[in-house]
C-alpha cells in the first residue's frame, strides 16, 4: 500500500483556504508558510511539495 504523503494536509488546506477566500493569497498566508516549513522537513518525499521548490519567496520582500 502506497505511503500517504507527509504533506497532504497542508496542500488541502491550501486547497480549502483560498476556495474559501476567493483565491486571495494573502488570506493563507499562515497556511501556505505551513505547507513550506512540511516541505523543508520532507523534501524529496512529498509531490505535493513540487510547486514550493524555493522555501521562502512569500517572505521576501522586494526592495523598491
Amino acid at each position: 500500500m502506497p505511503q500517504k504523503d507527509p504533506c497532504q494536509k497542508q496542500a488541502c488546506a491550501i486547497q480549502a483556504c483560498l476556495q474559501a477566500n476567493k483565491y486571495v493569497e494573502s488570506m493563507c498566508e499562515d497556511v501556505i508558510r505551513e505547507m513550506r516549513r512540511c516541505c523543508q522537513v520532507h523534501a524529496g518525499k512529498s509531490i505535493c511539495c513540487s510547486g514550493f521548490k524555493d522555501p521562502r519567496p512569500a517572505d521576501i520582500k522586494p526592495s523598491t
